[in-house]
């Protein structure tokens, strides 16, 4: 077992595990024991249970990382987080309890990259090529973020109405990165995020996807976080 900390990546709506490659190469060439699974997101009821079952099969203490709607999936462990020793958001919805993500969007107008969803007839909301190439990834290489756009995993849209309960990172350490150029999640939304759970709190000049097209950054505000919880 290695002396570091395990690390758990959890990709949001409109990604699947692939979008952390960047992050995934860095950190195992930096020693760590890293999984980035891929998440259901028919429910969020199935993705927190998908999440506590990979934190179930780590060997030790982990840092869970969550970009966009995998905040809301780590913060929906609550209390109940095997392995768990610290929360990193990366432009990450952390909702606290009794909000949801539907009211939160609906409180503005809808921000570049979500204004035009398309629901199919299963109640799953997909984006449109050019909402996310052109907003959505906006930083990212048009060639990737194409072969991103074609990899998209829908979002069930009942995940919008789920209220949170009691928010893990009212129990455990938390970091955040804004993304200064974020069009899903308004940048001052990340920051009021961040700033209410106390998080340490880095920003960076990048589009929604800052895993993808500023891995570096990614990387240091993660072992930040694990010097954090040494």
């Amino acid at each position: 077992m290695s002396d570091q900390p395990n690390v758990v990546l959890v990709h949001g709506a409109w990604a699947d595990g692939s979008c952390w490659s960047g992050v995934v190469e860095r950190l195992q060439a930096r020693g760590y024991s890293v999984t980035a699974p891929q998440f259901p997101e028919t429910s969020l009821a199935d993705d927190v249970a998908r999440l506590r079952q990979v934190l179930g099969r780590q060997d030790g203490p982990t840092v869970v990382v969550g970009h966009s709607y995998g905040g809301q999936i780590m913060t929906a462990l609550g209390t109940d987080s095997p392995n768990a020793v610290a929360l990193v958001y990366i432009a990450a919805f952390g909702l606290d309890e009794g909000e949801s993500i539907g009211a939160l969007l609906a409180s503005g107008p809808p921000t570049p990259a979500l204004a035009n969803l398309d629901i199919d007839d299963q109640g799953f909301a997909w984006l449109p090529k050019d909402d996310f190439v052109e907003h959505f990834a906006a930083d990212v290489d048009s060639v990737e973020a194409q072969v991103m756009f074609a990899v998209q995993q829908p979002l069930s849209t009942s995940t919008l109405g789920d209220v949170m309960g009691t928010p893990a990172w009212k129990s455990l350490p938390a970091w955040y990165l804004v993304a200064q150029n974020d069009e899903a999640i308004p940048p001052d939304a990340e920051r009021s995020f961040a700033e209410r759970m106390g998080a340490t709190t880095v920003e960076v000049p990048s589009s929604h996807v800052a895993m993808v097209s500023h891995p570096d950054e990614v990387v240091a505000l993660i072992e930040s976080a694990v010097k954090g919880v040494a």
